[in-house]
């Protein structure tokens, strides 16, 4: 009996092993496609994981940035929001799993900055202080989280540009205009590129605020610098070509 019962045990574990074994081979093939420039591949990838296991965060995690990024490129405003959407599904399961988890702050924060660029005034102030709350746990989980930082960057960008309008907003919401400025913008930038040297969106936005801060000279060097890179992921292509679209408008 008690041979019986260790064998059952034995072959429980084996079974709970191989299974883990085959969820950290899937997660890993997902992130392949991902650096195979194949993100709706990867995205379906990750739904096999999660459907096999539902509380895989990695796999939570990047379908989240996967669908933030997927729906970044489309063009209709109801197939962004459709993505958008469930990005911040996809990062709210993982914090409800990991809340400490830095990769799941990162991907709300996205998920809900992507968001903010395409509503209006008020849900874009109000989601505001909200993106600007998970980069910043995601810094405090993990400091070297280079898109953190880039997050932020992206934050004191927009809110030092916020228009008259969004202004209005963010006095009639909170009394005031959040603390956001170019100034700290570049600041976050900068450190992002210092900790992922390769991130090519972060080259382009990094010029925009340099010369949005009329620095022009450092906004065309980072461009240049930009176009130097290889290309890592799916949108890199079409950066480079907004990096040296701007650049010929500089120079």
């Amino acid at each position: 009996m008690m041979k019986r019962m260790l064998t059952i045990s034995f072959l429980l574990c084996a079974a709970l092993f191989a299974k883990a074994q085959s969820v950290d081979e899937m997660v890993e093939q997902a992130k392949q496609l991902e650096l195979q420039m194949k993100e709706e591949a990867a995205l379906e990838k990750d739904k096999e994981i999660l459907k096999i296991q539902p509380g895989e965060v990695r796999a939570m995690n990047q379908a989240s940035q996967m669908c933030s990024r997927i729906g970044n490129r489309q063009k209709d405003k109801s197939a962004k929001t459709n993505y958008f959407n469930q990005a911040k599904t996809y990062a709210q399961s993982a914090l409800k799993v990991a809340p400490n988890n830095a990769d799941a702050n990162l991907a709300m924060a996205v998920a809900m900055g992507r968001m903010a660029l395409i509503s209006g005034a008020k849900e874009k102030v109000a989601a505001s202080k909200d993106v600007k709350k998970y980069a910043e746990l995601a810094i405090k989980f993990n400091p070297n989280l280079a898109q953190a930082y880039h997050v932020l960057g992206k934050w004191n960008y927009e809110v030092a540009n916020l228009n008259v309008f969004e202004r209005g907003a963010a006095k009639m919401l909170f009394g005031g205009l959040p603390d956001g400025s170019l100034k700290n913008s570049i600041a976050n930038y900068e450190k992002c590129r210092q900790l992922d040297p390769s991130f090519l969106l972060n080259y382009y936005e990094l010029a925009r605020a340099y010369k949005a801060d009329d620095q022009q000279d450092k906004a065309i060097e980072v461009l240049k610098k930009a176009l130097s890179l290889r290309s890592i992921y799916q949108d890199d292509a079409s950066i480079k070509a907004d990096c040296k679209k701007m650049l010929d408008d500089l120079q």
